[in-house]
Order: C-alpha cells, then structure tokens, then sequence
C-alpha cells in the first residue's frame, strides 16, 4: 500500500489524535497582529525569546515568534500537555526533538515568507519543505552547483515553460530529505536525486553509495497555496497523509492551548 493523501487543507477536529500509520501536515500563515504576538510570547522558552531579540526587524521577530509557538501548540495538541512545558533537544545539525519519552513524537517545520508547514509523526522520521516561488534567472547555475548530475540533465531537457516548476520541485525535495536526515548543511545535495519532470510523482530516486536508501523513504507532493511548492517526506510507505489548516483566533487569548 503506497503513501495515500488528502489534497485538501481540512479544519481540525476538537480532539485530533495521531495514528502510527498517519503523518499530519499543519498549513498556518505567521502574519499575525501585535496584541496575538504579546500572548503567545510566553509559550516560547528563554532561549526562544533570546533568539526573538536577535531579529532586526519587528516582522521578523513577530514571525519567529508565532512560528516557534504555534509549534509549541501544535505538539501540545498531539500530548496534551500545555505547550510552555515542552523541552526541545537540538542535534549536531540544530534539528529539534522533544526530550525524555516524547520523542517518539516525531515533527519538523518550514517556513517561506509568511507561510509556514509543520508535519507530525510517531515513531517514523519525517522532513518538510516549502518554498516561496519567484522567479529565479539563475536557477540554471544553481541546479549545477547543487543538483546530481541526473537531475541537471532531466533539468536541461525541459522547456523553458516547466523549469521554474521543476526547480522548486526539485529544491523542496532534496531539503525536505536532508531535513529528515537530519544532516544540515554537511549533507551533499548532489549525493542523492529525486524527481523533478512535470506530472512525475515526488520520489527519492537514488542515494549514493547505499543502494537500499531510496526505498526506505517516500515523498508526497504538497500544495502550500498559490505561488508556493512543498515537499513532505516519511519513513516507509504504508502511511496516510492528513493536511490541516491553523487558523488563528481573531482576539487575543491564548489558542486553546
């Protein structure tokens, strides 16, 4: 049974649980007002808050703070516990896991613009990616820099209609396995290829040097919203893809935390 998903961006129930089988998909918007961003504040950890400081720029900092909280709520949701109680390990790379017995709670996040995704698994790991899509006249010279060189090729054999496409297809799922990694930057992106023709199904389609890899992992298409592409990916193949949308309460209590 392959990888199923519901292409709608559906309102969550009140009580939502999270299945061993399902891998959920969160679709939120950062632009949020002053008084939203004043409660959500202290949700986030000390060492959020430092790193909110750090931002030049008020939009910035509001952004960060919305996006680390409502991950903060979202993972509250799925343990029922209130979410400024949640403690975060940080790998080698900075990617986050909840810490002691919740880690089998497996999430990652993205951002692009004033959009952000956040997937949720158990027990699997799991990468997510989006991408604001704008065009980009050097996304030839990018792709050689790095794109396999099977993906370059497949990438040159395009018209010119579908490279931008093919681009951002690209990128989202080569970072969306390197975030599920766990990798960062020391991951080679050239060292592994995915899909990228029109109307191709998202894929791993080979990793170098560990012949069995591909076949541990399966990818979905996402459609974040309009002018933007994204990537999920997860261990295995036998799970059911659910797509969630956050909506953001108009006054200024905290969100049904």
């Amino acid at each position: 049974m392959s990888a199923a998903a519901d292409p709608s961006w559906k309102s969550p129930p009140e009580f939502i649980d999270l299945l061993p089988d399902e891998v959920h998909v969160w679709r939120a918007a950062l632009s949020v007002s002053p008084s939203q961003i004043k409660a959500l504040a202290p949700i986030l950890a000390a060492d959020e808050r430092e790193r909110a400081d750090r931002f030049h720029f008020e939009k910035d900092r509001g952004a960060f703070i919305a996006g680390r909280a409502l991950l903060r709520i979202l993972l509250g949701r799925y343990l029922h516990k209130e979410p400024s109680q949640l403690e975060f390990h940080y790998g080698a790379s900075g990617k986050p896991r909840l810490a002691g017995e919740e880690s089998a709670l497996h999430f990652n996040l993205s951002h692009s613009h004033s959009l952000a995704l956040y997937a949720f698994s158990r027990g699997r790991e799991l990468g997510i990616d989006v991408e604001h899509i704008k065009c980009n006249a050097d996304a030839e010279k990018i792709a050689e820099r790095f794109f396999s060189a099977q993906e370059v090729a497949v990438f040159r054999s395009l018209p010119a209609s579908d490279r931008e496409k093919a681009f951002f297809d690209c990128w989202t799922r080569k970072e969306a396995y390197v975030k599920a990694k766990g990798n960062g930057l020391k991951a080679p992106l050239d060292a592994f290829s995915v899909s990228l023709s029109p109307g191709e199904p998202a894929a791993l389609l080979n990793v170098r040097d560990d012949a069995a890899e591909a076949s541990r992992w399966s990818l979905r298409e996402l459609e974040p919203g309009p002018g933007y592409a994204g990537t999920i990916i997860a261990e295995g193949n036998e799970w059911r893809l659910k797509c969630w949308e956050w909506k953001w309460q108009t006054d200024s209590k905290a969100q049904s935390f």
